[in-house]
């Protein structure tokens, strides 16, 4: 088999791979090969930010994996939509712009991880960001990710404010400032009405260099190992096996689902899986795989009383031209925003310290998240816990590379997270039936005034909740026994091997997860750079 050479070898070109393409190759000094799965980011609804409703069942541009059945949700297999190609995840998400608490990183180096406080990724997350409203102590406005304002109010949202407001939830300006907790309008990775994706931001400024290779289509199947050093990797493109060698290292940043996955196939991970599927050891790393985290969404859903909402927009002919004649006109409007606009922060559970569940309003309603619109104006409260204590695991079902593992999040399996959402429902519905939204709100469409109990509300929690898209922490970073890369984001017991992406977080942050993943990408970049110089 005749191999390519490089220095680096990127797998997965999402919001991490993106970000070390561009970073490793700036200076010239080092060669890199992007492989990629799925295809380039040609799809017009991938840039439209309300396009997210196109994308999320799209078979060309989302792997569409589905979890085991979940014991805790009524045995359903729940969807989990993730990004396949160019950009990942952030070509398709709903584009909103959250870092987190401080304290999540704060916590992340308690636990042993140097250089992974709150004051340490700060400047990551300057650096990463040009954010519309210019540069402060918390934001930086030279970076290529586009973090914008959305520019026009909406009468609902205003609504929902004003409730929050009444309940004691102060209004918020900025989710990502001197505090999370609050009310108000979101920020979204959007550059003048199109969505800036990590391919958009930092792919396409490097794609000319004459030492970064991009190839799409490449489904990597296997890492390399001469003994316990990581040489390359084999993928298939166009139904030939082919392979790349590296001689400074591979860093896989292929999601939370297939790192986890390509290290089992690879052989590395527990000893017992591997040898289930007859898959020789390169190393027993027994926490490959474990520690799965997740946001579970529950979607509050009401009927509104006035024809305001984007259900009404999409419904009528007339209505549909006017917003496609203002997106092409001015790059505004809902065609400019996607699906979600306002966001809430804030505690649900008297021993809580910060915000512990997190709220995203859609003027928008469907009985699932970027499913037809319903015929009726419509809006969806939907809210998450935001630090969950349940743990699930991603493990191999096959030797096939190009099947898809078993994903086991185990969703409201500690008692603390079926509190929350039991106390966030209830919550939403004090938020729905207060005063300022009596104008607004008509019925609530589901869970249905019928469910008053705790029991009730949990089983609606069971029945209709989903995923928010947030899988994390399946190779985490520590120092211990189940951990599975180091501070520096180095395997575990092996050699020449990193891995970049969300699997790496210890504990799930407090809110969306692309923000904080870009992050982790600038971060690692860096610490690449620093290990070679460091390097006799």
């Amino acid at each position: 088999m005749n191999a390519e050479h490089t220095d680096f070898v990127v797998v997965g070109a999402g919001s991490a791979g993106c970000v070390l393409a561009n970073r490793l190759t700036a200076d010239g000094r080092r060669r890199v090969t992007l492989l990629e799965a799925g295809p380039r980011d040609r799809y017009l609804w991938i840039h439209i930010p309300i396009g997210y409703g196109k994308t999320m069942f799209h078979p060309r541009y989302n792997w569409g994996f589905h979890t085991e059945p979940e014991p805790g949700m009524n045995g359903r297999r729940i969807y989990w939509p993730r990004g396949r190609g160019l950009g990942g995840s952030s070509s398709i998400n709903g584009l909103i712009y959250v870092r987190g608490q401080p304290e999540d990183y704060d916590a992340w180096a308690a636990a042993g991880n140097r250089g992974w406080g709150w004051q340490d990724v700060l400047p990551y997350f300057r650096r990463l960001e040009h954010n519309t409203r210019g540069a402060d102590a918390f934001h930086g406005a030279d970076g290529p990710l586009w973090c914008s304002d959305i520019p026009e109010k909406h009468e609902l949202m205003e609504a929902i404010i004003r409730a929050a407001e009444s309940l004691g939830v102060p209004v918020n300006d900025d989710f990502n400032g001197a505090r999370q907790e609050g009310v108000g309008y979101y920020q979204l990775f959007t550059r003048r009405g199109w969505r800036c994706s990590t391919a958009v931001a930092y792919l396409r400024p490097a794609a000319k260099r004459p030492n970064l290779r991009v190839l799409t289509g490449a489904h990597a199947t296997q890492v390399l190992f001469e003994g316990r050093r990581a040489v390359g990797v084999r993928f298939v493109r166009g139904g030939a096996t082919r392979e790349v060698r590296a001689t400074r290292g591979v860093i896989l940043a292929a999601g939370a689902v297939q790192s986890p996955q390509l290290l089992q196939l690879s052989g590395v991970g527990p000893a017992a899986l591997l040898a289930a599927h007859g898959i020789p050891v390169v190393h027993d790393l027994a926490g490959v795989g474990e520690n799965l985290q997740d946001h579970l969404q529950l979607r509050l859903i009401y009927r509104v009383k006035k024809p305001i909402t984007t259900n009404d927009d999409l419904a009528s002919v007339w209505r549909r031209a006017r917003i496609g004649l203002q997106w092409l006109l001015s790059r505004s409007g809902p065609l400019a925003i996607g699906i979600n606009q306002g966001g809430l922060f804030t505690r649900v559970l008297p021993e809580s310290a910060t915000p512990d569940v997190q709220f995203h309003f859609a003027t928008l309603s469907a009985d699932l998240a970027g499913a037809k619109p319903h015929p009726w104006p419509g809006c969806t409260f939907s809210v998450c816990q935001l630090r969950p204590e349940s743990r699930g695991h991603v493990r191999l079902k096959s030797r096939d590379p190009l099947a898809a593992p078993a994903m086991q999040p185990n969703y409201l399996s500690a008692a603390l997270d079926r509190r929350v959402a039991i106390a966030a429902i209830r919550f939403a519905r004090r938020l729905a039936r207060a005063p300022a939204l009596a104008d607004y709100i008509d019925a609530e469409y589901r869970p249905g005034d019928a469910a008053e109990s705790d029991d009730e509300l949990l089983e609606f929690a069971r029945e209709y909740g989903a995923t928010i898209f947030h899988p994390s922490g399946t190779c985490r970073m520590g120092a211990d026994r189940l951990a599975v890369v180091d501070d520096r984001l180095r395997v575990h017991g092996v050699e020449g091997l990193r891995v970049v992406d969300g699997s790496v977080m210890p504990t799930l942050v407090s809110g969306n997860t692309n923000a904080p993943v870009v992050m982790i990408a600038e971060k690692a970049a860096d610490l690449v750079v620093e290990d070679e110089r460091a390097a006799p």
